[in-house]
């Protein structure tokens, strides 16, 4: 161990100045992510409602979440369906997107990029769903609807249970074409052209194999960066199901943990147990981000 400790000095020292550049950003990165995150897993074992000092109250917090909240196990539900549908569909798209338009002129490259990079940078843009899923006559989907004759009364798409979940999924796919887009178009810039050629004297035959052996394994920083921006994403919806189902929504067939969390950190103040939901999530997300990262380290074998 002495040994060890000695090794890693002597690195340390060898390489001063970088870690010297490193260090304001390491600060900012422990002050502002990582001691929230461990203050958030202690909270999580007390009782804090804001003004009283914690009390520690050991399992209760999570005990009461697993075996007698019942919204949270739709919360975890709901995200779970969320993370599932979303993130594999937004990766796969954000990736086949940025391949066709890495394919165009540098000109139309960046028109294409713009557009679709977009609606993930306008702010309440996704808004405009609501004109499409009003309740009323005037809802395009239901004036389209009455119009064709497939329904003879307007539809309440954002009151009914049934059609609730189906659209906000429809909408954060809409919004998904976000950093992990740009991540993905700015590796295909970097992929070597050579190793092309060389792959084509290797014995490789066609497009697919390309990208199998070569533009994917040549891009696995960007892959991984997607993934981590695609799956936190996933796992974090919230604005949307507030803005377009309410809050709380009907039946809490849109909760989702993260809105779950906001009902008991902002609006109830129950600290301790907003602290204990946080938890869970982080320790989803760490887990679905271990498992993503063993299975992009097989991409091109």
């Amino acid at each position: 161990m002495q040994n060890w400790w000695s090794l890693k000095l002597r690195e340390v020292k060898a390489n001063k100045h970088s870690y010297i550049l490193l260090a304001p950003y390491m600060v900012l990165f422990a002050v502002f992510t990582i001691l929230p995150v461990i203050i958030s897993i202690v909270l999580s074992f007390t009782y804090f409602n804001m003004l009283e000092f914690p009390k520690f109250i050991g399992w209760q917090n999570y005990t009461r979440l697993f075996l007698e909240d019942d919204v949270f196990l739709i919360a975890v539900k709901n995200t779970i369906l969320f993370a599932v549908i979303t993130g594999p569909i937004s990766y796969i798209a954000c990736f086949v997107f940025a391949w066709i338009i890495n394919e165009l002129s540098p000109k139309v490259r960046a028109v294409m990029t713009l557009v679709f990079y977009a609606p993930s940078i306008s702010g309440n843009v996704f808004f405009i769903w609501l004109m499409i899923f009003s309740g009323d006559r005037y809802g395009i989907a239901n004036g389209l609807l009455l119009k064709l004759g497939f329904i003879l009364e307007p539809l309440q798409w954002l009151k009914t249970e049934a059609y609730i979940l189906p659209i906000i999924i429809l909408v954060q796919l809409w919004l998904s074409l976000g950093t992990g887009f740009l991540a993905f178009i700015a590796g295909l810039q970097t992929v070597d052209s050579t190793l092309y050629e060389a792959g084509a004297v290797d014995g490789i035959k066609n497009r697919w194999q390309e990208l199998w052996y070569i533009t994917l394994p040549s891009m696995r920083p960007q892959l991984m960066f997607g993934a981590v921006i695609q799956l936190t994403t996933a796992f974090a919806v919230a604005d949307v199901s507030i803005a377009l189902a309410g809050f709380p929504s009907v039946n809490y067939a849109a909760e989702t943990i993260v809105t779950h969390l906001i009902d008991f950190g902002t609006t109830r103040f129950e600290m301790g147990y907003a602290s204990a939901i946080a938890t869970v999530l982080f320790m989803i997300m760490v887990g679905s981000n271990l498992i993503v990262q063993k299975l992009l380290r097989k991409v091109g074998e």
